[in-house]
């Protein structure tokens, strides 16, 4: 049995969960997140908490279990808080600005990079070299940074790059010289 699984999951003040069957809404001030949860998975409601119950116990809803309470616990999280991913670009005339719908980035290119920002997620440029990306959905968010950050990985003898915010590159040592 999952111990993740069996924790409760705290519903702050101003979120609104509703479920009717397999599917489950959560409302809150920066959004609405749905989700639906596998068959043999149950849902309880106690005053201020979400409690996730087996149905049936098979092996393919205990690896399951744990699974889905932590992804309705980071819709709960989502649409009451937002989460936040800071990119950092380091290079020589790296930048990059908000045009609208979409986000442009300078990387060293003979063009400018542009990007279309998927629905619900805020981007905000910081001195041109910092992005903040903030939106309600986990796993959206996750996907448009790693996307953004493909453009430009950081490579590991000059550290150049598009970085996560805290991301230790562990850098090479380049060419000896001629002895």
């Amino acid at each position: 049995m999952s111990r993740i699984g069996k924790l409760p999951i705290k519903i702050p003040a101003n979120v609104d969960v509703t479920f009717n069957g397999n599917d489950i809404i959560v409302k809150g001030k920066f959004g609405t997140l749905s989700n639906q949860l596998p068959n043999g998975l149950g849902i309880e409601r106690t005053n201020d908490s979400l409690l996730l119950s087996l149905k049936e116990e098979t092996r393919n809803t205990r690896t399951l279990y744990g699974l889905y309470r932590t992804l309705i616990n980071n819709m709960v999280l989502g649409v009451s808080n937002q989460f936040n991913i800071t990119l950092n670009l380091k290079g020589v005339g790296f930048r990059g600005s908000v045009q609208g719908k979409s986000l442009v980035l300078s990387l060293g290119f003979s063009h400018p990079v542009q990007m279309s920002i998927p629905e619900g997620i805020t981007v905000e440029v910081v001195q041109n070299t910092t992005l903040n990306l903030k939106g309600c959905d986990k796993e959206n968010l996750g996907i448009f940074a790693a996307k953004i950050r493909s453009w430009r990985e950081p490579e590991p003898y000059k550290g150049k790059g598009i970085i996560y915010q805290g991301e230790i590159i562990r850098r090479k040592a380049g060419k000896s010289g001629k002895k």
